[in-house]
């Protein structure tokens, strides 16, 4: 029951309504119980026309004082009207178990909601505190699959059962109970059977785990490839490579579908498995209590036997919902460890809670002895520089030297491996993480936008920005001239990822998003390197107007770029090779030099 601990420490808040609960179906079972003891009475009645007025000899002390206090009541009445009131009291026991019942779901049904809920709420909030890093091994596909698919199975297959947890249990529970106490010997009986049952139930049961596991993984693998193909459909019809993706969609899609398949026969099969093996015991047991009481070798009256037969019966339905509760957890088993391997991934880059704040950026940052490792590889080694405040210093080199992961590590996207990275001097693990990232701003190679007005982009990081400061962020951005133009103008819908847009609209957009948090650090993923001459120019200059009076680091891929930066740091395979600025390294004849001479023939 460990891999259920999360489900269970959900509802230790909820103590008193499970209580509730269970006093619920508790009373519902006794109920219906009643109503089931009465058929004895109603079975003296039809077969023997004096019951009303004597009570037959031929059951146990227990079920002796039974009758007596219920045949007692009506042994002065007529059969007819005895009848009646045995009637009555069915229906009024069977009013009342419904009616208890009910209450039961009433009480339940918000806590499974709520677990749910609160999974998923759990799930999605861990996703954000997960470092950068991670999503970089994950499939995105797999990650969707297990906030959705994995919990909707978590809902319906673990959680949807919880009633059938308890009910289902205590309702076997006290029809044992109550058969042991007409009949002692035919109850032991019958639990000789229970063991039998059981294991060839698990046996069904224990291999739907793995099928499950098997199926999330396939339903990750076609999400993925789903994913891939919106994200990449200009590049798949310019290669004519739609059959060959349509072959590895309809592969997954195949293997799937025969997972699937596996589960549903497993998981169908418990609850006829379940009722067939259930009759079986019945019939044996009708058998043979049958020549016990025809041979009188035991103390019960043929109508008591007939009702014990009744309640029995009453168990059959509790068990086949039982084992399929069973099967159903088992296959919710596997989403829920899928889900918990992400709740359970350390957060290698958490917030500092007893930290400083970080107020204002007064002197510099500064990177010491960095080093950065992920997994086996070295990304930077030994790095060491100061960007001081009012300072402009430019990462530059060629592919996978390390510049994106050394500027992630100002934000705190990753954490240095050895080293530190401080600003005005103190290590920024000392600050609270939230303090850090106020003091900057980031604008991507990649515009990323969100599916929202264009007012709510721009006052994205700067929640309750007046009309105006939107209106003079875009200006220094030079988007403004765009917006008015659009037939909602502000307030514009821009689309998925901003698809309404130009590649030059979207990424001013992003720069008056960074503008308007008004941050004194900046960081820029070389924003213009994919886009045309002329969003080129007004994108740039809007780097210009941003950048000024602030404490930029650039990474830079057009070196045309970044000519005034104050300082130049060249980047090899994660070590600094060259450093100064523009005039200083080309004197240096290096890589710099190099790098330049590279772009320029071009």
């Amino acid at each position: 029951m460990r891999k259920y601990s999360r489900i269970f420490n959900y509802l230790k808040s909820y103590k008193s309504k499970i209580a509730l609960y269970f006093l619920c179906i508790i009373l519902s079972v006794v109920f219906g119980i009643v109503s089931f003891a009465m058929l004895s009475p109603f079975f003296d009645l039809i077969f023997n026309t004096n019951a009303a007025s004597s009570v037959p000899k031929a059951d146990s002390a227990a079920m002796e004082n039974f009758r007596s206090l219920i045949l007692g009541q009506i042994h002065n009445m007529k059969p007819v009207a005895a009848l009646g009131l045995i009637c009555v009291i069915i229906i009024v026991s069977i009013f009342l178990k419904n009616i208890f019942l009910y209450f039961s779901f009433y009480i339940l049904n918000p806590l499974k909601n709520k677990i749910v809920n609160t999974l998923r709420s759990e799930l999605y909030n861990k996703i954000l505190k997960l470092p950068i890093g991670y999503f970089t091994e994950q499939r995105k596909g797999d990650l969707i699959s297990r906030t959705t698919n994995d919990v909707y199975e978590v809902e319906g297959s673990l959680v949807g059962t919880l009633e059938g947890w308890v009910r289902d249990p205590l309702t076997i529970i006290i029809n044992f109970a109550v058969l042991f106490y007409i009949s002692p010997q035919l109850t032991i009986a019958i639990l000789i059977f229970i063991p039998v049952i059981g294991y060839i139930l698990g046996r069904i049961s224990r291999s739907l785990k793995k099928q499950s596991s098997e199926a999330a993984i396939k339903q990750g693998e076609s999400l993925s490839i789903l994913d891939e193909t919106l994200n990449g459909l200009r590049v798949i019809k310019a290669f004519n490579i739609e059959s060959l993706l349509k072959s590895r969609f309809e592969k997954t899609n195949d293997e799937l579908l025969t997972a699937k398949n596996k589960i549903s026969r497993r998981r169908d099969l418990a609850s006829p498995v379940s009722e067939f093996l259930g009759v079986i015991v019945f019939v044996s047991i009708l058998w043979f209590g049958g020549q016990l009481v025809l041979g009188k070798q035991i103390p019960l009256a043929p109508s008591t036997f007939l009702s014990y037969l009744a309640l029995f019966y009453n168990i059959i339905n509790p068990v086949k919902s039982l084992s399929t509760s069973f099967s159903n957890m088992q296959k919710g088993s596997a989403a829920i460890l899928r889900i918990e391997e992400v709740l359970n991934t350390p957060v290698t880059v958490d917030d500092n809670l007893t930290g400083k704040k970080l107020i204002s950026f007064n002197e510099s940052v500064e990177f010491r002895n960095v080093s950065f490792a992920y997994s086996d590889a070295v990304i930077l080694d030994n790095i060491n520089f100061t960007v001081k405040k009012g300072m402009t210093v430019a990462l530059v080199g060629s592919s996978g030297a390390g510049k994106s992961t050394l500027a992630d590590l100002v934000p705190r996207f990753h954490d240095v491996t050895g080293g530190e990275v401080l600003i005005d001097g103190i290590n920024i693990k000392d600050y609270s993480l939230h303090s850090v990232r106020s003091q900057m701003s980031i604008v991507t190679q990649e515009p990323i936008l969100f599916n929202d007005s264009i007012a709510n982009n721009i006052a994205l990081g700067q929640q309750g920005a007046t009309e105006e400061q939107i209106i003079e962020a875009a200006k220094i951005a030079n988007a403004h001239d765009f917006i008015i133009k659009k037939d909602g103008g502000y307030d514009s819908n821009i689309g998925d990822r901003g698809s309404k847009l130009s590649g030059g609209e979207r990424q001013r957009l992003t720069i008056a998003r960074a503008v308007l948090k008004n941050p004194p650090i900046l960081i820029l993923d070389e924003a213009t390197s994919s886009l045309d001459t002329e969003s080129e120019r007004l994108v740039q200059d809007a780097i210009n107007n941003m950048m000024q009076n602030r404490t930029s680091i650039v990474i830079a891929h057009r070196l045309s770029t970044i000519r005034h930066a104050d300082e130049i740091i060249v980047l090899q395979k994660g070590k600094i090779v060259e450093r100064g600025n523009h005039e200083q390294l080309l004197s240096q004849n290096g890589f710099y030099r190099k790098l330049v001479e590279m772009q320029e023939v071009r």
